[in-house]
């Protein structure tokens, strides 16, 4: 059999990363503005400002996003009294698709929002070149055994990823207005959704609030107001439930003792485990492990 191998179409390829930052300005910050020979786009994470591209200038706020073409003259500034927080990245792209982009400010969905995370993520994995450090002229690679496998690709990827799926909603119809509730719901569990699988890569970690809203680009009231509604408790809580979910599997699995399990779910000490596990459960790890074990005797004599 001779089989034809196909060349996928790439209708918006990143040749070239410049620059990927995550900015945490002062609500004076003012930048007098550049232009330069390749795109860059501004997210607007927390908090708003006046951007200038060309001529125009754009009052944006949390959850927009604006485009600057190569050769477009841009500069922004806060608006001195609310302190934004920015996600920038300028890369080159010479794919006809870009025209879509020019002039434009849009906003975001929850998922745009987690790839965003995501290419800030993969950046500072990828790159020594600090995040916030807005003189970088040039990306500096990580090295040493501890860099993570992949990382400039995947910023990469990511980048495509957002720009293939922002050019997919500007072809979308919009949403008839009976459609409007569930899109939001769906929009909702989609974010619940990221929000848990982020939860399960990092049960070993002590989160805060504050982590969680950076690493997912969340305001911390529209994460806890969420939860609420979806879980009936916040995320948090939610965290420490699923982290004694996690260590009910490893008690009923015998591998580890209740001091290495505490340590490999990020608890401070067995005292602290111990205590959130009977709040959780009601049981102490010791009687949990008890009732597994009776519950065993009894399956396995037939009762």
């Amino acid at each position: 059999m001779n089989y034809v191998a196909l060349t996928p179409e790439t209708p918006l390829r990143v040749e070239k990363l410049v620059s990927v930052h995550y900015f945490e300005y002062s609500s004076s910050y003012y930048f007098e503005g550049e232009s330069h020979d390749f795109w860059e786009f501004l997210y607007v994470d927390k908090g708003e400002l006046d951007v200038r591209a060309g001529e125009t200038i754009h009052h944006m706020k949390k959850g927009e996003i604006i485009f600057h073409r190569p050769g477009e003259f841009h500069s922004l500034a806060a608006n001195g009294r609310v302190a934004p927080n920015l996600v920038v990245a300028s890369f080159v792209c010479d794919s006809p698709a870009m025209h879509y982009f020019e002039g434009r400010t849009m906003c975001i969905t929850d998922t745009d929002r987690a790839i965003l995370a995501q290419i800030v993520m993969e950046a500072d994995c990828a790159f020594s070149t600090p995040l916030n450090d807005p003189q970088t002229m040039q990306l500096e690679r990580r090295t040493g055994p501890d860099t993570l496998f992949g990382a400039e690709q995947m910023t990469v990827i990511g980048i495509e990823n957002l720009l293939i799926r922002l050019r997919r909603h500007g072809a979308e119809p919009q949403p008839a207005p009976g459609q409007t509730s569930y899109i939001r719901e769906r929009m909702q569990q989609e974010f619940i959704d990221r929000v848990r699988a982020y939860f399960e890569e990092n049960l070993s970690r002590k989160l805060t609030l504050a982590d969680i809203c950076r690493d997912n680009l969340v305001g911390r009231s529209y994460l806890q107001k969420i939860f609420r509604e979806k879980t009936g408790g916040g995320a948090m809580e939610y965290f420490g439930q699923m982290k004694i979910e996690a260590a009910q599997e490893m008690i009923r699995e015998g591998s580890h003792n209740f001091t290495e399990i505490a340590s490999l779910l990020g608890y401070n000490s067995i005292h602290y485990f111990s205590r959130h596990f009977k709040k959780v459960t009601g049981m102490t790890p010791s009687e949990y492990a008890s009732s597994v074990k009776a519950l065993t005797r009894k399956t396995r004599s037939g009762l």
